[in-house]
């Protein structure tokens, strides 16, 4: 597998500008004759499918939901990143590049990023004018608030429903270009494989969801924009129908996957309740910029928290980590939380979890204020606990949340596959171990809206494309194999259901490869997931038939995937042997419990290459080359 980065020469500052020039292009009678495939149509597809379109291509975007409105981009809470320096505090394209390297512990391209932060700015002008109603100050002007890893307010709001309010403002952009005839919008229906011909890719093989029936789809590219693979871990922030398959099956077609260990756990998440739940929910990081994090000093302490006098109170980050105090970065907050309660000093059902607490701001600026900024969220926790929040402090305890591994991208985002291109979280590319909070949507806008529609023409324009169709062998030959792969799991006739395996899974995986790891723990993962398999493919039991809407048989081939995604992410995990970002490894921490990263072995994207069923993969590396920004110790005090 050969891993060229091909980042542009010249000042960082004018790479891409010099990129873009530099690129062939194809004119805009010429583009009709192109056909993209989009597969999802959250934020990164949604803009990238309505961008691709307006310029004059032929696009096809997939979906499994109804609309494209369920994509889970919807979920996001708390903001968006621009580099507008709108508050007069220091804010630049620089300093926001160098937050994001620094937040992802010193393990991202610096040319990506740069890029990122220079390309943010536009976004904002971009979604305004589509009309998202971003949360404004007195005066009219756009207001920012803070989030973690940052010293400046950078972050574009809307009250907790910024996600929300972005995919309406790409989702308009996308019926506009479906009621103009240049989208074909597939829904209900899901992404099974990918086609190869020629050695680059050309199309899909896809599932209708509610008819079962299998069928192929040709052009001349596929961008997956699928998201992450958080719910390996079966508790997560995550709506229960994302999943790894798309990428994982274009992995075993001989993308390469990047960094597919790092995993992100966000710490203001509602503890679990129970053994019933079947996902976790987020309250959003902004909720930090008003609220204090804090446990009672003394163990095992069960009084209600207005009992418990301030001296009696730890507030933890504040005094572990003055200079961002509540807005520390994500993986330190959550392992700091974690540590509380492993403590003994935590809070709530089996002490996990301690209390965000909003006393202070309300005796500062009101309810009200509190209310108008944040008052969405708090009525979602109190429907959830049945607890007022502007009375009662939160309880929060970390869960997974985002995944910064993903397919390997090269600066055009192209995979390790000709003509497959990958966007926002599900590609590696911009985050490093660790992503700062309110970056996910500039990602994934960044690439749908800037990125792709800039380097997908110069790829079309130096490439001799054949005609292909769904009759030819290579298609036809992919179409069979997931034929095959279906009848499978509804001829296995076990006793288990798909969900048991899942969370047999996901409860092993958050254990061993969770907020904290270790060789031994990793070992034993290793040891137990082939087990999981094994027993799987023995026993699986999925009622129904092919032919028809079956959702059973929809997350068989989901899990199916997460049991082979969690063995590579271990592997990755136990390779790594640092601790880095939401990286963990118990054995490589400082003193004081902070992370120690080891640049000498460990500066590189380690990018993993499918081998074959039952055959070790091979492990690649991207050397990272930091040629702007000096590599120091990640420091947050």
């Amino acid at each position: 597998m050969k891993l060229d980065a091909k980042i542009p020469s010249g000042p960082l500052a004018e790479k891409w500008s010099s990129h873009r020039f530099e690129m062939k292009l194809v004119n805009p009678a010429n583009r009709r004759k192109y056909h993209v495939i989009v597969v999802g149509s959250g934020l990164a597809g949604a803009s990238a499918a309505a961008t691709l379109a307006e310029m004059g291509y032929q696009v096809s975007c997939f979906s499994f939901h109804d609309s494209p409105r369920r994509a889970h981009s919807i979920a996001a809470q708390g903001g968006i990143n621009a580099a507008k320096n709108y508050k007069n505090d220091g804010d630049s394209v620089h300093r926001l590049f160098y937050d994001t390297i620094k937040g992802g512990d010193f393990r991202a391209r610096e040319a990506n990023v740069y890029r990122l932060a220079e390309v943010s700015v536009n976004i904002i002008d971009q979604c305004v004018a589509q009309g998202v109603p971003f949360a404004r100050e007195y005066g009219g002007l756009l207001d920012n608030r803070s989030f973690g890893g940052a010293q400046v307010s950078r972050t574009f709001y809307a009250r907790g429903q910024t996600g929300q309010q972005l995919l309406l403002g790409a989702y308009s952009a996308l019926e506009r270009q479906i009621g103009l005839g240049r989208v074909k919008m597939y829904t209900r229906t899901e992404m099974l494989d990918l086609i190869q011909v020629g050695g680059r890719a050309r199309g899909i093989v896809v599932r209708d969801l509610v008819s079962g029936k299998i069928s192929s789809i040709m052009g001349e590219a596929v961008a997956l924009c699928t998201g992450g693979y958080g719910n390996v871990f079966y508790l997560s922030t995550n709506a229960k129908g994302c999943n790894v398959t798309a990428t994982h099956r274009a992995w075993k077609r001989g993308a390469g996957f990047g960094n597919p260990c790092y995993t992100q756990i966000h710490p203001t998440c509602i503890p679990v309740s129970g053994d019933h739940q079947s996902k976790l929910t987020l309250m959003s990081e902004s909720l930090r910029n008003d609220g204090r994090v804090w446990a009672p000093k003394k163990k095992g302490d069960t009084r209600p928290p207005d009992q418990i006098p301030e001296d009696e109170r730890d507030y933890v980050l504040e005094r572990k980590y003055p200079s961002f105090g509540n807005l520390a970065p994500r993986d330190i907050s959550s392992r700091s939380v974690k540590e509380v309660c492993d403590a003994g000093n935590g809070v709530g059902p089996g002490g996990k979890g301690v209390y965000l607490d909003f006393r202070d701001a309300i005796k500062r600026d009101s309810e009200n204020v509190i209310r108008e900024r944040y008052g969405n969220l708090f009525a979602m926790y109190e429907k959830i606990t049945a607890e007022d929040p502007y009375k009662i402090p939160m309880r929060i305890y970390p869960a997974v949340h985002y995944t910064m591994g993903g397919l390997w991208v090269d600066y055009n985002l192209m995979s390790t596959i000709p003509g497959l291109y990958v966007l926002g979280e599900a590609n590696f590319s911009d985050h490093g171990a660790n992503r700062l909070g309110a970056s996910a949507l500039m990602q994934g806008l960044a690439d749908g809206y800037f990125v792709l529609p800039a380097t997908i023409g110069d790829y079309f324009a130096t490439t001799k494309f054949d005609k292909v169709s769904a009759e030819s062998a290579e298609a036809k030959q992919v179409l069979s194999e997931v034929h095959e792969l279906q009848k499978k799991f509804l001829a296995i006739n076990g006793k288990r259901s798909v969900d048991s395996f899942h969370k047999e899974l996901g409860l092993l995986m958050w254990d061993k490869c969770g907020m904290a790891r270790n060789k031994a723990g990793l070992q034993e993962a290793l040891k137990k997931i082939p087990q999981i398999r094994d027993e799987f493919w023995k026993n699986l039991r999925v009622p129904g038939t092919g032919e028809e809407l079956n959702q059973e048989l929809e997350k068989a081939g989901r899990v199916a995937d997460f049991i082979e995604h969690a063995e590579l992410m271990c592997m990755d995990a136990l390779s790594r042997e640092e601790s880095c970002g939401g990286h963990f490894r118990e054995e490589y921490q400082t003193e004081d419990g902070e992370a120690r990263r080891d640049d000498d072995q460990f500066a590189h994207v380690a990018v993993w290459e499918y081998k074959g069923r039952g055959v070790q993969p091979v492990r690649h590396t991207e050397p990272l080359a930091y040629e702007n920004i000096k590599l120091a110790t990640r420091s947050y005090k």
